[in-house]
């Protein structure tokens, strides 16, 4: 990955990368990429799936919990709010269908 390619990226997620930085963030990104093509390359066909929880786990019962938040407790720290919604600024400006 280039320095050119950087700022691509940077620029579709919004980011802004100091020039001082860019080289650095080149060899980060494709030391990223070089490893990702490496996992590709590994024949898992053979590999059985696996769970991190095993399937007789315990599960508690489903009830409400008094310690629950409301709309009002919950947004009393948002920058923005709208009745019961949280206000965000849009990711995507400009977009058309």
């Amino acid at each position: 990955m280039d320095r050119e390619e950087v700022r691509r990226v940077a620029e579709l997620a919004r980011l802004e990368i100091p020039e001082a930085r860019l080289e650095r963030m080149a060899l980060e990104l494709s030391a990223v990429l070089d490893f990702v093509a490496t996992l590709q390359r590994l024949d898992l066909s053979s590999a059985a799936p696996v769970t991190f929880a095993p399937s007789h786990a315990p599960l508690r019962e489903d009830v409400p919990d008094e310690r629950r938040l409301d709309a009002d407790a919950a947004l009393a720290a948002a920058p923005e709010r709208d009745g019961d919604f949280f206000l965000v600024p849009p990711i995507v400006e400009n977009v058309n269908p």
